[in-house]
């Protein structure tokens, strides 16, 4: 659909929307919900104080999650294994991915390797790494 704006509008946000635009046009991954960035699905933020990553993993044992930390690099793989169908059943629609994953994060250089905890509850699994010592805020006392 193409339709005229009264407004000016920003090229750079319309840049933007055609980029986006393509990609969908071009992406293998689209389902339903847009753009599929992966399996699991992250939340990554952080404190002064630690760096968080969430991965949304409903219906993984956390037994077989695979959470490594190799040179700033954490990685989390995986494997969701395949619901049975009945013989003679026919499926639909079928959004729920099954098969191998694996999902690399990037993290900044104030992270301490040796300071790490993982848990998972309900499905999410939540990875907390503390900030090296130097790097933690202090405050100066001012003489």
């Amino acid at each position: 659909m193409y339709y005229r704006s009264l407004f000016p509008r920003d090229l750079f946000a319309e840049f933007d929307r055609l980029q986006r635009e393509l990609q969908q046009t071009f992406d293998p991954n689209q389902s339903i919900r847009g753009l599929t960035r992966g399996f699991p699905a992250l939340n990554v933020g952080g404190t002064p104080k630690a760096v968080d990553i969430y991965a949304f993993a409903p219906g993984i044992d956390p037994a077989t999650l695979d959470v490594q930390l190799v040179k700033g690099m954490l990685t989390i793989a995986g494997e969701r294994k395949a619901e049975a169908v009945p013989e003679k059943a026919t499926r639909h629609i079928d959004e729920r991915f099954a098969g191998r994953f694996r999902r690399v994060v990037s993290l900044p250089d104030d992270v301490d390797p040796s300071a790490i905890e993982a848990q998972y509850r309900d499905g999410v699994l939540h990875v907390r790494i503390q900030r090296k010592q130097e790097a933690q805020p202090r405050r100066i006392t001012i003489q």
